[in-house]
């Protein structure tokens, strides 16, 4: 009952594609292990995607086909995110029409449902929201006779014991082993796009899976292998300077350079995409380091620069760079919008003050970009799951003196599935293009080995 009446939301809201893709994943996860659990153990597993894949849809068909074979408590982890955390919250009001859907504070509504709904609970992996949580798992009583399902989304992010070469266990570690003890019994799905620090446990730990299921991205999908293959630079990347983050942020004018390059294509594809497409929302991404100051910087050289683009429509000066960048997009999309119209269009959108610029990092909130034109500006906010709808031009010149393969995969807000590939843009220097096809080969091999081997 469940399951289908999700999967009919999918196929309304989405395609028969996706849906038929949710049917085969959760097959090979409830038939072999959901349907013979014996109800009398603690057991983990692990689904692995890949970025920006649909891991949250495949999620949501598996939670309903376990609550059709009498799962009844459902947790749904997110990283301590609070984009994140919302953005699955509202998906899952939107799509498990039939289950009671919990929020952080909707204690109340948990409680009183008294599991007359199966019962889903949506709440980040902080210390403070996990300990208030396993109070009220404790004192609803529901896990008396109950088993529970844990769905830790990004399970390698903050969930593993990261203290266990000192023989001691990391706080959020603890919480979520309690939150399985509360009943006798619990399965723990670990989703992820990176798995390397799930499967490098020790059986011993307590946490490792006992199988993992890989699903593939279906047809429309742009992945690792479209931006970043090691058999030829695709068409979309577009290649900067190697110091350019240094130029930018020590020099008080704005650089002819990358960024302004990454703006033009941004403004030409938003019209295209708004006037031709009748579409209502086209977002740039800008991920210039780790540094909150180095976000606001960048957030102010921006906004200098579009208001020097409004001085230069006045003195009929705009014209040379975005002809340059319209130029280029025309080698990839041959049925561009008109100059002349997209260029009317930008003039009115940046003298009507239509182009949002938002930071997005620890120390800020940011707005809606699920409508109009944003400039989304930030750093490590910037991964881990949060969806940013029509991504259409993204600007990357992070680095780090070490960087870490799963960090850096998961800044591939870029992948995914409403993506023109014959407008999209990447700016990125040449030494972190290298960097991420290497991370592709490599995640590659992983998936191969699983697909071979499963969790052996």
């Amino acid at each position: 009952m469940h399951f289908n009446s999700y999967i009919e939301r999918v196929r309304e809201e989405n395609s028969s594609e996706l849906a038929d893709s949710i049917i085969k994943t959760t097959s090979k996860i409830i038939d072999p292990y959901i349907k013979t659990f014996t109800y009398n153990e603690h057991i983990n597993g692990l689904l692995l995607g890949n970025v920006q894949s649909g891991k949250t849809s495949q999620v949501f068909g598996i939670i309903s086909a376990a609550a059709d074979e009498g799962f009844r408590i459902f947790i749904l982890l997110t990283t301590d995110n609070i984009y994140l955390q919302q953005q699955t919250y509202a998906r899952a009001i939107k799509f498990l029409d039939s289950f009671n859907v919990c929020g952080e504070e909707d204690e109340i509504r948990f409680k009183e449902n008294n599991l007359r709904k199966p019962t889903i609970v949506i709440i980040k992996k902080n210390s403070s929201v996990l300990k208030k949580w396993n109070g009220n798992i404790s004192s609803s009583g529901f896990c008396t006779g109950n088993p529970i399902f844990i769905i830790d989304d990004e399970a390698d992010a903050a969930s593993l014991n990261t203290k266990i070469n000192q023989d001691d266990i990391s706080t959020i570690n603890k919480y979520l082993d309690d939150m399985k003890r509360k009943s006798s019994s619990s399965i723990f799905l670990q989703v992820t796009a990176t798995p390397q620090a799930v499967l490098l446990q020790t059986i011993e730990s307590g946490w490792k899976p006992r199988f993992v299921q890989y699903f593939k991205p279906g047809d429309g999908y742009l992945g690792g292998d479209y931006f970043y293959n090691n058999v030829s630079v695709p068409a979309c990347i577009r290649f900067t300077s190697e110091n350019e983050l240094d130029e930018l942020l020590s020099d008080d004018e704005f650089p002819d350079n990358g960024l302004i390059r990454s703006l033009c294509s941004f403004l030409l594809i938003s019209a295209h995409v708004i006037v031709t497409e009748n579409k209502i929302v086209s977002n740039l991404l800008i991920h210039p380091s780790i540094k909150v100051a180095d976000h606001e910087q960048i957030a102010n050289k921006i906004g200098s620069y579009l208001n020097r683009m409004i001085l230069e429509i006045q003195e009929n000066k705009l014209s040379e760079k975005l002809k340059e960048s319209w130029e280029d997009l025309k080698k990839t999309k041959s049925d561009l919008i008109n100059y002349d119209d997209a260029y009317n269009f930008i003039k009115d959108s940046l003298q009507k003050g239509q182009i949002q610029i938002m930071v997005m990092n620890s120390r800020n909130e940011i707005g809606d970009y699920s409508n109009g034109m944003n400039i989304i500006v930030g750093g490590n906010s910037l991964g881990r799951g949060v969806t940013f709808p029509a991504l259409n031009v993204v600007y990357y010149c992070r680095r780090a003196k070490a960087p870490q393969a799963d960090t850096f995969w998961q800044h591939c807000r870029v992948f995914g599935y409403d993506r023109d590939r014959d407008l999209i843009r990447v700016f990125i220097p040449p030494f972190l293009f290298k960097l991420f096809s290497e991370l592709n080969q490599s995640n590659q091999s992983i998936i191969a080995q699983i697909q071979k081997n499963h969790i052996d």
